[in-house]
Order: C-alpha cells, then structure tokens, then sequence
C-alpha cells in the first residue's frame, strides 16, 4: 500500500484525486459496506481528529460498538482503523489487500481510497452499532463523503490545504459544507464571521438543522486530553452528542462526562499536548497549520520554564511565511527534516527561520535533534517537539 501506489501524507499533490468515483467504484466491488452502519462524519482544519476520538470515547461509555475512521496515524497505520479502541488486526489489513489486490491495482486506487475502503469494510463485518468516521482532506471530494451520516460535524475552517481546497476562508468553507447532506442535522464547531453564512445556505439546501457548538454552555465537563484548545472539541463534541440524543441515540449523561475524561484510555490518542517526561518537561503536539500552532503557542507561554528548545521539521507545503511568526524568538531551535518524502529540507527550514529571528543547529534527523535538546536542556527547561505531525511521530 504504501510503496506501490500514492499517499497524500508522504508525496502530497500527486496523491490528491478530485472526483469520488474511485471509491464508489470500490465500495460496490466491496457489496456497499458503508450502507451496514451508522455513523457521524467530521470535517474541519483543526480540532476534527480530537473530537472525533472524544465521541468514540462517549459512544463506547454508553455501551455501543464503536468504529472510528481517523488519519494520518503517527506509528503504526492500524491506528487509523479501530473498533471500541482496538487496531485493526494485522491479519485483516493483509487478508484485504491480498483478496482484493488485482482490484486495487487495476483501478489505480489512492492509498487513502484503499483505506476508507478497508475501513468500511471492516466496520461492515465486526457490525459496529456507529463508527466515527474523520474526513481525510477538504470534504465534499473526500473519498469519505460516501456516507449519509446521523450527523454531520465540521470542526473549524483555516487556511490549510489551499491548493486543493481554495485561496479564501469562504472557499474552503464551502469544500468542506460538502458533507452537508439532505436533512442531516450539523455541527459547526466554532463561529466564523466568513464562513457562517457559506454553512447556514448549505444546510438551507439541503434542509438539514444547524446548530453552532460555541452557542453551548459548558458545565461540569473536563476531559483528559489537556491542550487549552480541547475545550472548542469539547462543545462540538457535546453538541454533536445532543444531535444523536435528538435521533434517539441512548447516551447518558454520566456517559457523555465519563467519556470525556477517558478519550486517550477508550481510543490510544497520542500526539495532542502530550507530556512525555519531566525534568525536563517534554511536550509534543501535532499541530502544523497556523490555526493550531497559534493555540499551542498560547498554552506554552502558561508554563513555567527556565529555557525553551523546539525541535522543529515541518513539511514542504507549509506556508513558512504564516506559521514562522508565531514562534518564540526566545527559544533555541534544533532543525531536522522529517523522514517522508514530503518532509521539508532542514537547511531551508533554517534560513527560513531566521528571516524570523529563530536561532538553532541542523540534525540528520528528529531523533538526532531530539537527543541533542534533551542533552542541552537542564531540569527546569522545556523541550517542544512539534510543526508535523511526522515530527512528533518520530519521537513518541
């Protein structure tokens, strides 16, 4: 899968297909296994990945079977597919690549389009009660986008992806309103001034319900997962919860609080303001888009620290002139390349940052910057790992 045919997360544009026939193609060749379940679709720039294990987290509480659709993984790729929080076994990945493998070749099928087609058709056959299902890029060509969902969820809009999905905030908005289906209640997680009238007269069309998440009122819920930013996922997921509750979905509210505070336990999720270790303090987070690094950046100046070092790869599609500002000058950086094809040179990546007043020392690798901060870095430092996901991967 990953060395025969293209995968967006490591070669990027050569990967991205625009029409969804593929994947309807394949999922007929498969007996249409998205038809055998229920499930709630996420899109979004940020946040979509958090709020979709918080909802798996709260369904499996309540008692249902569980399938949960995310990407990309960070080190293993059954992380993508899961049921009540257990990869997909090893011996369903291969059984369904070899089964079905002239298929797959002969249709010249994308490396997500295999998977969102392995992934239905694994929920199909372990007949989950609702699966998750995270929208992998944009929404309305999404090879995910062949679901009509209980609900629907997009999490927030940002300027990520811009090649594929539109210059403007409105334009990705309107890409991502592409998983509005007809009379499909809708979450938006978080109000935007351009992209609410796009989503009011997509739901408008398709005379589906909407409802604005940062309407609600949170009381008495926390959850595990402890980046500030969590508290935006929290409402959407909260709010997507009282859709299914509409529906008739049976999900009490000792289960909604439960599940909430048991997201990492129930579902393995990693990478998100995770701290690996103290003296020193290690904390990586996932984020690589503006949106969320400004967010991260946010919660990092509430710790408490004698020095910071960042180790830092991003990878080459990033818009360095956005995401390099809002980085902290007082801070020693240890540039590397993440280890994917599209990962950015750490040369350039270094000249780059110092157009910005960032300092710091070129590494082979993650692991080599990593090793190299945490020699450096005494007790009462912190250590940042971040700007790719493949980053922190690398390290966790």
């Amino acid at each position: 899968m990953f060395q025969q045919l293209p995968m967006f997360q490591r070669v990027g544009a050569q990967a991205f297909k625009k029409d969804l026939s593929r994947t309807i193609k394949l999922d007929e060749y498969l007996g249409n296994p998205h038809k055998n379940f229920k499930s709630v679709h996420i899109a979004g720039t940020n946040g979509k990945g958090s709020t979709s294990h918080m909802l798996a987290s709260i369904l499996q509480e309540a008692g249902y079977k569980v399938g949960l659709y995310t990407s990309p993984h960070l080190k293993d790729f059954r992380e993508r597919i899961k049921v009540n929080g257990k990869f997909i076994p090893k011996k369903n990945v291969v059984g369904f690549v070899e089964g079905h493998r002239d298929f797959l070749t002969e249709n010249n099928l994308s490396f997500f389009e295999m998977t969102v087609g392995m992934a239905f058709d694994y929920f199909s056959k372990t007949k989950v009660d609702i699966a998750i299902i995270e929208v992998g890029l944009g929404g309305r060509l999404d090879s995910t986008n062949i679901i009509t969902p209980e609900v629907s969820v997009i999490t927030n809009i940002g300027l990520d992806h811009t090649a594929f999905l539109g210059d403007t905030i409105a334009e990705i908005a309107k890409e991502k309103a592409g998983i509005i289906k007809d009379n499909v209640p809708v979450i938006i997680g978080e109000t935007q001034k351009e992209t609410t009238r796009v989503f009011k007269e997509e739901a408008l069309k398709h005379k589906s319900e909407i409802y604005f998440a940062q309407d609600l009122k949170l009381e008495n819920y926390d959850t595990d997962l402890k980046g500030g930013y969590q508290n935006k996922n929290m409402k959407t997921a909260v709010a997507a919860i009282k859709a299914l509750r509409e529906k008739g979905w049976e999900i009490p509210e000792e289960c909604l609080k439960n599940g909430l505070n048991s997201v990492k336990l129930h579902t393995s999720l990693q990478g998100r303001w995770d701290i690996l270790r103290e003296k020193p303090r290690v904390i990586c987070d996932t984020a690589h888009n503006a949106e969320g690094l400004s967010l991260v950046f946010k919660q990092l100046k509430n710790e408490k620290f004698q020095h910071l070092h960042i180790v830092l790869g991003v990878v080459n599609d990033k818009d360095l002139e956005k995401i390099l500002p809002l980085f902290p000058k007082a801070a020693l950086y240890y540039f590397s390349k993440p280890a994917v094809p599209r990962g950015l040179d750490a040369e350039i990546l270094q000249q780059k940052a110092a157009d910005f007043g960032l300092e710091g020392s070129l590494f082979g690798s993650i692991s080599e910057a990593y090793d190299a901060a945490l020699d450096a870095a005494l007790d009462q430092d912190l250590v940042f790992i971040g700007g790719s996901t493949f980053s922190v991967a690398e390290i966790i």
